[in-house]
């Protein structure tokens, strides 16, 4: 019988200790700052049907190689979602928020998504991303709140020297026309280029421009550049966006070669990358416009746009450069107990807890000694001692570290006495 693997899988981790108060502090701060851009949050299941995920001709990496599909026990095809975006369409869709008379509907959601992808430094084949969908309303002013909603979240967590690499792939027919070009223009130098490239030519050929494996190929130099192939009204909308992102004192750049790597992109697109690691594998919050999808669902023809944010590698930046700190150990107060008291010390602690004082009480039979190390190591600013003694003359007593002074009051004058220490009215 093979021996029994405790341990987490490969590309997976477990949350815990000091590293669980970033990630709190984090979502505190995502949540207060979607509230006051009118966002929602929204949570959907962890599966889906397939179909939701992958269609015929979707070229990307993600549907194609990195999806975590399954038969269930009814032989129904389910797969784990990849990615936050299609199964909030799919949600709109199914309980008709297009009927909103106040488009866009904006929600959030924050979220565990799963990708076989091989294990690196910030990437997990179980990992946690935060995103937005703002759905119904087509407009670059939508577009660039998007982009400073990503940006004022990575500011306020203190991660510094971001860029926003931002692009347009146009609108359908502009679109429809670089695709044209890069696949006449590619078609010569095919059979030099991998697999992948080779089945994104037929997919999807925007997609060979964010090949990793081809990337220094000399035929990238030359590339037909998507601003060449837009019509009139794609690039007034971009310089829209880009008028904003100026009036917002956004810092961007913009980058001929951006083209994200899902196939539902168009117009809009965007990346946030630290400057001086120069984006590689660094991207802190991605995304842009999607013109169809709501209508693949079977939903009206309405725009939407949004982005997701990988929290790992967020939170690890914040915690080294930023404003996330692990939380001290740090309690209010601490209930030493001397002999049995049977439940006599949980009343105690359950009265102060009442009246919100954070509390760390001794539940074993131990010295008095080591209870008064507890206390030390949790920090505690107050220690109520209570024997047989106080326990029978309804008193406490009442030990105040900071200033070492000690007290004994009466039971029913606890919380009261513990108030003023903590306040630092002695």
């Amino acid at each position: 019988m093979a021996e029994a693997k405790y341990q987490v899988p490969r590309g997976t981790q477990d949350i815990y200790g000091d590293d669980i108060s970033l990630w709190q502090q984090c979502e505190q701060l995502i949540r207060q700052q979607c509230s006051l851009y009118g966002y929602k949050e929204v949570r959907t299941p962890v599966f889906e049907h397939t179909e939701v995920f992958k269609s015929e001709n979707d070229s990307s990496d993600m549907v194609n190689k990195e999806m975590y599909s399954f038969k269930d026990n009814g032989q129904r095809d389910l797969t784990l979602r990849p990615e936050g975006t299609k199964g909030i369409i799919r949600a709109f869709v199914e309980h008709k928020m297009f009927g909103n008379s106040d488009l866009p509907v904006k929600m959030y959601y924050i979220e565990s998504v799963f990708r076989y992808d091989r294990p690196q430094k910030g990437r997990y084949r179980q990992f946690n991303q935060f995103g937005v969908e703002a759905i119904g309303v087509k407009s670059p002013l939508l577009d660039v709140e998007t982009i400073d909603l990503g940006y004022k979240i990575i500011s306020q967590l203190g991660i510094k020297n971001v860029v926003v690499l931002v692009n347009t792939l146009g609108d359908t027919e502009s679109r429809m026309n670089y695709r044209q070009a890069l696949k006449d223009y590619f078609a010569p130098y095919l059979p030099e280029l991998c697999s992948d490239c080779q089945r994104r030519y037929k997919q999807n050929p925007l997609r060979i421009l964010d090949c990793k494996v081809d990337k220094d190929h000399p035929c990238f130099a030359s590339a037909p550049k998507c601003r060449d192939y837009l019509n009139s009204e794609s690039k007034e909308y971009f310089e829209k966006v880009l008028h904003g992102l100026d009036q917002l004192h956004i810092p961007y750049k913009v980058d001929d070669r951006l083209v994200r790597g899902l196939d539902y992109y168009t117009n809009t697109v965007f990346e946030a990358v630290p400057i001086d690691d120069g984006g590689q594998q660094a991207t802190l919050f991605a995304g842009g416009q999607y013109d169809g999808l709501v209508e693949s669902f079977g939903g009206p023809n309405l725009c939407g746009t949004g982005f997701g944010l990988g929290l790992e590698r967020v939170i690890s930046l914040a915690a080294t450069q930023g404003t996330l700190c692990a939380e001290e150990n740090k309690t209010d107060a601490y209930v030493i107990s001397l002999g049995d008291l049977g439940s006599y010390p949980l009343e105690i602690a359950e009265i102060l807890r009442y009246n919100k004082i954070k509390t760390e009480m001794n539940y074993a039979s131990r010295s008095l000694k080591s209870q008064f190390k507890s206390a030390d190591r949790f920090q505690a600013k107050v220690i109520v001692i209570i024997g047989e003694d106080e326990k029978q003359q309804d008193t406490v007593q009442i030990k105040d570290t900071i200033h070492k002074t000690q007290y004994t009051v009466k039971k029913e004058e606890m919380v009261e006495k513990v108030q003023e220490i903590l306040r630092g009215e002695q």
